[in-house]
């Protein structure tokens, strides 16, 4: 049986329109935020490859100490009210960067810990926004909403980095963050006026009983416990990567800010050639197969990035983003859809918070590892440890029961032990 989307899938709400543009808006802050800081610890605070990763570490940490208690609350409370806090609260830490860039008082350490409290946004929306989009949109048309808002973000990554780079190279680094701020000031703006259903009301428990409650369900279930090991390690994988690469990419492959913004931005332009693709193969490909381009896309980007080593070459570094946005979108579509027709409402929040703290969580890990790499090995180590991860998710989800899949389970936990 072929996995279809259905007809109905294409008309989507209004409040979910509203929620996808404030969702393209505020990934466009973080990808121009998080593309110009390297730029700016490299050429203005003249950063080494450990410094880079440390601040890779900084900017990712919040993934690991606040999705899951952002979890709880938002299946207790207002999942719009945090998630338009949370953007505010970029808004003005990249705000603050930009002063401090003005004022020429900025240090690593600022920058550092001023791009992990922007990070906060970043969190709430990745454990916000999963759970909200099923009150906005009915079940048949969750493929259809997630792959919106996985162009929405495509688009965000492929602009982002691109923009980031030429904003610091052209503008100067405060700018870019300028224009970071006024994003993030668009977006909380958006979804303050964004309406969300009401939601019956449950007594809070005790906040270790609801996480062992929503712990207990992921672990248990024989679809989304592959599923969660193969998103940690292709996290290791990319961020292991991402440590290391800006300052690869100027001393070893010779290219300026603007050309890393462009190899950058390439991830993004793959991310949207494989959302605007994404309908057709669902169409053509059984869902379980769909879920394995993005974890083999994933290690084929990382043997090019290798293969830099031998042929340095900005089309290879290129093309290797390309991969990594290409395939995984078809994986983030495909594993969003599948969590949120096989979890309970009640627990939407807490198990996309799981989702992310392992997920997310194993970003900065990928960053410490890329630090301590670089710092003992060297850079090209680096790369060879990134496609080991890459390697290791691949195989994950090749075994599993979710590649044999041939369309969406019906009902609440359809595969467990």
């Amino acid at each position: 049986m072929r996995f279809r989307l259905p007809h109905s899938a294409a008309r989507l709400p209004a409040s979910f329109r509203q929620l996808a543009w404030s969702n393209l808006i505020a990934q466009s802050a973080e990808q121009i935020s998080l593309a110009a800081a390297p730029l700016v610890a490299v050429f203005t605070l003249g950063a080494t490859a450990r410094d880079t990763g440390l601040l890779q570490t900084a900017q990712t940490l919040p993934f690991l100490l606040l999705s899951i208690p952002l979890g709880v609350y938002a299946d207790r409370r207002s999942r719009r009210v945090l998630m338009a806090a949370s953007e505010s609260v970029r808004a003005l830490a990249m705000a603050a960067v930009l002063l401090l860039m003005l004022s020429h008082a900025l240090t690593l350490p600022l920058l550092a810990i001023l791009g992990s409290l922007g990070a906060t946004g970043t969190v709430a929306y990745s454990v916000a926004a999963p759970a909200l989009v099923p009150a906005l949109v009915s079940r048949d048309a969750l493929a259809a909403a997630n792959g919106r808002i996985e162009l929405a973000r495509s688009v965000a990554y492929s602009a982002g980095p691109a923009l980031g780079g030429l904003l610091v190279g052209w503008i100067g680094a405060g700018w870019a963050y300028g224009c970071a701020a006024a994003l993030s000031a668009c977006a909380a703006a958006l979804l303050a006026g964004l309406r969300e259903p009401p939601r019956a009301c449950h007594a809070a428990r005790h906040f270790m009983s609801e996480l062992r409650e929503g712990a207990r369900f992921v672990i248990g279930d024989a679809l989304l416990r592959p599923m969660l090991a193969t998103a940690v390690f292709f996290n290791i994988g990319f961020f292991t990567l991402q440590a290391v690469y800006v300052p690869y990419a100027v001393h070893r492959l010779g290219l300026s800010a603007s050309a890393v913004g462009v190899t950058l931005g390439a991830y993004g332009v793959g991310m949207v050639c494989g959302a605007i693709a994404a309908p057709s193969v669902a169409r053509r490909v059984r869902f379980g197969r769909t879920l394995m381009v993005g974890p083999f896309c994933g290690l084929a980007a990382s043997l090019a990035m290798v293969a830099t080593l031998a042929v340095p070459s900005f089309w290879l570094a290129a093309a290797s983003f390309f991969l990594l946005g290409a395939g995984p979108i078809l994986w983030t579509v495909g594993s969003t859809t599948l969590r949120q027709a096989i979890t309970p409402a009640s627990m939407m929040g807490r198990v996309s918070a799981l989702n992310s703290t392992a997920t997310y969580g194993a970003r900065p890990l990928g960053a410490l590892l890329g630090a301590a790499i670089s710092a003992h090995l060297g850079m090209d180590a680096c790369l060879v440890a990134a496609a080991l991860g890459f390697a290791v998710q691949a195989s994950i989800i090749v075994m599993s029961p979710a590649a044999r899949l041939a369309r969406i389970p019906e009902g609440i936990a359809a595969m467990t032990p």
